[in-house]
């Protein structure tokens, strides 16, 4: 049984000519320790997928489960407990600064404040996102914004992250460095789960194409090559 599974998943938003069919029957799994990245161009509906795959959005038919729970029925326990669904948005009543944003998350899901403190330090270190801990998130770089963004979801301790374009808004030469530390979570035994609209960011992930509302490639691990991260240039 495969961590995250999603089964014949159709999305389609509005009716009649403006009907627009968003997924169709899409087929994916990923396993544990497993990074796999959709590629697709701009409204080819990878955002929506993840949405769906983190339990934010409800697919008009198919089934979606994480660990063989349907997430329709158990996405509000399961959102934040086993799934990482990273946002890089930061909200002002969530904290002043960085490290605040971190630790209401936990405060919310009943963490004990020093452990969600300590958990907070420990992901921002673990994304290499240590000096940020003080900074507003008006003051981050488009690279740091990733890194607190990947950091405030792992601090929740998931089994599975879904990243939405992490590469967007950085800067190349941060670029291979963010998709090497989601690489290296997959070390740890955590599944990832990306959407890219550049080749770039598919390196070191099991890459599918979505296009036309259709996913394209192999929708398994035993099936499909794992793209090699690219050697950086002497």
């Amino acid at each position: 049984m495969s961590l995250l599974e999603l089964e014949h998943i159709s999305k389609r938003y509005g009716r009649g000519l403006n009907e627009h069919v968003v997924l169709h029957d899409a087929s994916l799994e990923v396993e544990a320790g497993e990074m796999v990245a959709i590629w697709g161009r701009r409204r080819s509906g990878r955002s929506t997928l993840l949405r769906i795959a983190a339990g934010v959005e409800t697919p008009d038919s198919g089934v979606v489960r994480l660990g063989g729970r349907d997430l329709s029925a158990r996405h509000c326990e399961l959102l934040g407990e086993s799934i990482g669904y990273c946002r890089k948005t930061f909200h002002p009543n969530e904290g002043r600064v960085v490290l605040d944003h971190l630790v209401v998350g936990q405060l919310a899901r009943g963490v004990a404040p020093s452990t969600a403190t300590n958990r907070a330090w420990e992901a921002l270190e673990r994304a290499d996102a240590g000096s940020c801990a003080k900074l507003k998130p008006t003051e981050l770089d488009g690279g740091e914004a990733v890194r607190v963004a990947i950091a405030r979801a792992i601090a929740l301790q998931p089994k599975l992250l879904l990243v939405d374009e992490p590469t967007i808004g950085v800067d190349l030469l941060a670029r291979d460095a963010i998709l090497l530390l989601l690489r290296s979570l997959t070390g740890e035994g955590m599944a990832v789960l990306t959407s890219t609209g550049e080749s770039t960011g598919l390196s070191g992930a099991r890459a599918l194409t979505l296009s036309d509302g259709e996913l394209h490639g192999r929708p398994t691990r035993e099936l499909a090559p794992v793209l090699p991260l690219r050697r950086r240039s002497a």
